[in-house]
């Protein structure tokens, strides 16, 4: 019986464990695919506080290792069951139980990908999924923006004050986004408007050199750009934790600034949390609001 079960090995999820571990408390840290989360797959991160310049995979290493080195135990399996019990809460994973009196779901979210072949190979070499993480490597540089929603429309915005050129590429006429974000993308003289239009190929070998636009009568054109920011959405994975804390239409935890969801014992950290910015300095922030906060309430308790 562990004092404290955490499922997500990301930057929140291994940021609880650290103070968790740091406050005395028993960890079990789950994570199902590897540890570190989506950060590992940045080359280059140079957003994080103290820390000029690191690449993701050493920043999810040193993060990995610091928990582990507190007494962290870890194991890489993917919670396939969870339920409650009368002292606590026990999850299902790799074909075994594990129990803990607390939970802290640090699940993360996967951001949608277009699904294009290459996409997987040109990750981290032209195309991205954070203009706030990456946009910094496209200074001058003509880019291309895929969707229509307040994360699209402000990537675009962000991204024109850097870049040469910012096409932003949306499958409708109309924008999903806050008519204010539509209004000041009207005004920079350096984004043009592709709508009715979809991402249909990615050009480029070792690197990106160029996106195929397809019109909705069928029409093509290249844009050559050197880089790609997809923001057509995330997807949380939360669906095994939906009676054990409530989630909201799109599946995110409902959770606020304290972590705390509506069941007792349970607590949600980073990006699988309903929340408004969600970047790897949030993510240490929650997991350590998180642990504080189950620590409070093991406290509280009496456990």
């Amino acid at each position: 019986m562990y004092d404290i079960l955490i499922v997500g090995g990301g930057t929140a999820g291994l940021t609880a464990a650290l103070y968790a571990r740091r406050a005395g408390r028993s960890v079990l840290v789950l994570e199902g695919g590897g540890f570190g989360g989506q950060i590992t797959a940045s080359p280059l991160v140079e957003n994080y506080p103290g820390i000029p310049s690191i690449s993701g995979m050493a920043f999810a290493d040193a993060l990995t290792g610091q928990a582990l080195d507190l007494g962290a135990d870890a194991e890489l399996e993917r919670v396939a069951a969870a339920r409650r019990t009368g002292d606590g809460f026990v999850l299902t994973a790799g074909g075994r139980s594990f129990s803990g009196r607390a939970l802290v779901l640090a699940t993360g979210a996967k951001h949608r990908k277009l699904g294009l072949s290459g996409e997987e190979r040109l990750v981290g070499n032209g195309v991205s999924y954070c203009a706030a993480c990456d946009g910094a490597f496209f200074a001058g540089e003509d880019v291309a923006v895929a969707g229509g929603g307040d994360s699209a429309l402000q990537a675009a915005l962000f991204l024109s004050k850097r870049c040469g050129r910012v096409y932003l590429v949306h499958r409708r006429e109309e924008f999903r986004g806050e008519p204010c974000h539509v209004a000041a993308l009207k005004k920079r003289e350096n984004i043009t408007l592709c709508l009715s239009r979809q991402v249909t190929a990615l050009e480029g070998a070792d690197s990106l050199t160029g996106v195929e636009l397809t019109a909705a009568g069928g029409v093509r054109e290249r844009l050559p750009v050197t880089g790609l920011f997809v923001a057509v959405g995330q997807e949380p994975d939360n669906r095994v934790f939906a009676e054990l804390a409530e989630l909201d239409a799109a599946g995110y935890v409902r959770a606020g600034e304290d972590c705390r969801t509506s069941t007792p014992g349970v607590f949600a950290a980073g990006d699988c949390r309903t929340k408004e910015l969600r970047q790897l300095t949030t993510a240490a922030a929650d997991g350590a609001q998180a642990a504080a906060a189950a620590c409070g309430w093991l406290d509280q308790a009496g456990l």
